[in-house]
């Protein structure tokens, strides 16, 4: 299969969103997406850019994206974190996985960051085999913590009283 490496534009973000959608189906996720191709659009090319996106473009179009945003570690200093990394189910195997990744951390390396950092699910298996193969530590001692918008909200409420 051939593809090129790219930096995501504009017009890709319906695209993108589908892989996004595709993702969260892989995780048994599939009605928590609430962000949408406009959104994408907004937040990734507006005036403030909130995200940084490239993409794995084939002949049958965008089959893989590499979406990632600027952090501050207290510890290194500027870091960035890779939210998230999709090949399409139908364009694995072909090396996409691979360069992407490879575009992420030649990315970052040009940035200066001290480290990129990435979740990824303690049951998905091949993935922690492809990151551990690519030399990536996979952290098993830590819990991801979260606040979502009703934890928010209740965290304010709380808060007052």
């Amino acid at each position: 299969m051939e593809y090129i490496i790219r930096e995501a534009a504009e017009k890709d973000m319906v695209q993108v969103w589908g892989l996004i959608k595709e993702l969260a189906i892989f995780e048994n996720e599939g009605n928590a997406v609430e962000v949408t191709a406009e959104d994408l659009v907004k937040h990734g090319f507006g005036d403030i850019k909130h995200f940084h996106c490239f993409v794995a473009e084939t002949k049958e179009g965008i089959m893989g994206i590499a979406l990632i945003f600027h952090r501050f570690s207290t510890w290194k200093g500027p870091i960035i974190h890779l939210e998230d990394l999709i090949v399409s189910e139908k364009a694995r195997g072909y090396g996409l996985g691979s360069a992407l990744l490879h575009k992420v951390v030649e990315y970052g390396h040009k940035l200066g960051v001290k480290r990129i950092n990435w979740e990824v699910l303690d049951w998905n298996e091949p993935a922690i085999a492809f990151y551990e193969s690519k030399g990536a530590k996979v952290l098993r001692d830590w819990d991801v913590v979260q606040l979502d918008e009703k934890g928010i909200r209740n965290f304010l409420e709380k808060s007052r009283t």
